[in-house]
């Protein structure tokens, strides 16, 4: 059975669905008001593996990501950019969108926006208000009070005694307490509002979720997940409204994904080693590289981002395809490659072994090339290619992945002006200079043949004559 890391017991536990067969699962997705970042791309990853892996075990899931679309940053960034809150969210919608797809991220079945919940939203804060959970403040908030709610702290390991001696607290502080946070923000002159019970406002960033939440998936669901900065506060007050409202467990295990380090250093803007998903896959052969160095460390842990890593990650990828390459497509058998591949992934998706397991694959699908045995290697690769698969990886096929260029890639936005592969030579201009070489190695100009060879080396390009005649290549 699969065993989870919880991080409200700090313990794996087994995977007991709610409903037997069938997990719900909601993940905190993305504030909509810039372009992603490579800290967003291991959440979207890492959860993407965690779906994909459990449908590929048998369960029925239901798998849910939000979009915050109204939000503080959301409202400064779209006045300075001098355009509509909707129009700025909708641009990076479509934006994450595309970079999802290159990273093989698929769409979750819901993809709720707050904006499209304010019902669920104003519900549950009317709730909470009834339930002696929440007040509204003097200045026209709605506030939850956290102290009266047993156990707050509980995920995060905080205690409310701490909590308070660190809190600062404004001058004009309307709060009862200054660890309660805002459920309904009352209208600003010049910022969005709905119409309320308590007056027009918007929601505060911490009750969208839970509404959303136990709107889709019901008041007590399997999973909850997300990066691990949002568990304190975020995840620790979804928890306190959730179960304030609904007197339910709300989640019954919490999985936090690890924090992205550049180069050993945390990510920040502030110290310049700040990199957009679309910056880097300008860099890359092809998006798998940055999925493949993402699933080389285990989710929970820190990840550390360098152009070592990426080259790494490439080199691990150059294998598995090069091993496909050639081969019949085939069905594949289970073996004792996937017993351990399950094995390693019910430990808590432990993909970094997962990939240790392809690379085995790998080495065994040359060996039986080597030796000529045609019909155990197209097996092995079958397999090679089909766990591969489940990891959201060998999702194009040999030939195209080994002749991208590195730096080949181009960020979506920019795909209509991507420019000519690395070492400025086109996939039919290598054709047409093989066939030349192969003109000269039938009428014996080896001078000739040697080089074209050359001259095509020089340009990155790897040739590999077939014994059986004919000759393939690939970008170094």
């Amino acid at each position: 059975m699969i065993r989870i890391h919880n991080s409200l017991t700090g313990e794996k536990q087994l995977l007991r669905p709610i409903a037997p067969g069938a997990v719900r699962m909601y993940v905190c997705g993305i504030t909509v008001y810039d372009y992603l970042h490579i800290g967003h791309a291991r959440m979207l990853i890492a959860f993407d593996v965690v779906a994909r892996y459990l449908r590929w075990r048998g369960y029925q899931l239901t798998y849910v990501r939000n979009i915050t679309d109204i939000d503080d940053k959301i409202i400064r960034r779209a006045a300075q950019n001098g355009e509509p809150i909707e129009a700025l969210t909708e641009r990076f919608i479509a934006a994450m969108n595309e970079d999802c797809a290159q990273l093989g991220i698929a769409r979750p079945d819901f993809e709720p926006r707050a904006t499209a919940h304010l019902p669920h939203i104003i519900d549950m804060v009317g709730r909470l208000l009834q339930r002696g959970y929440a007040y509204v403040a003097v200045n026209g908030d709605v506030m939850y009070a956290v102290a009266k709610f047993e156990g707050y702290g509980r995920l995060s390991g905080k205690r409310l005694s701490d909590l308070r001696a660190g809190a600062r607290v404004e001058v004009d502080e309307a709060k009862r307490d200054p660890l309660d946070f805002v459920l309904w923000k009352h209208a600003k002159a010049g910022e969005p509002a709905w119409d309320s019970p308590w007056g027009p406002g918007r929601p505060g960033w911490h009750i969208e979720c839970s509404a959303m939440s136990v709107a889709l998936l019901g008041a007590h669901f399997d999973i909850h997940g997300g990066g691990i900065d949002l568990k304190f506060p975020h995840h620790e007050n979804e928890i306190a409204q959730s179960c304030a409202a609904t007197g339910e467990r709300f989640a019954e295990i919490w999985m936090h994904n690890g924090f992205v380090n550049v180069d050993n250093e945390k990510m920040s803007k502030s110290l310049g080693n700040f990199f957009t998903v679309r910056e880097v896959l300008a860099q890359l052969r092809h998006p798998e590289v940055l999925r493949y160095f993402v699933l080389s460390s285990h989710y929970r842990g820190p990840i550390n981002y360098s152009l070592e890593q990426l080259e790494q990650a490439d080199a691990a990828l150059q294998r598995i395809y090069l091993a496909l390459r050639g081969l019949p497509e085939a069905a594949a058998a289970e073996s004792r490659h996937g017993l351990r591949f399950r094995e390693v992934m019910d430990d808590d998706f432990n993909t970094p072994e997962a990939l240790a397991v392809l690379q085995t694959l790998t080495r065994e699908v040359n060996t039986a090339k080597d030796a000529g045995d045609e019909r155990r290697a197209a097996g092995l690769a079958a397999e090679l290619r089909s766990l591969a698969q489940v990891l959201g990886l060998a999702r194009v096929s040999a030939e195209q992945w080994l002749r991208q260029a590195k730096g080949g890639m181009r960020a979506p936005a920019d795909a209509a002006s991507a420019a000519a592969p690395a070492g400025g030579v086109e996939d039919a201009e290598i054709e047409r200079r093989i066939e030349a070489r192969a003109a000269a190695r039938a009428a014996k100009n080896w001078a000739e043949s040697d080089r074209i060879r050359d001259e095509l080396a020089a340009l990155g390009v790897v040739l590999e004559d077939r014994p059986g005649g004919g000759t393939l290549w690939r970008r170094a």
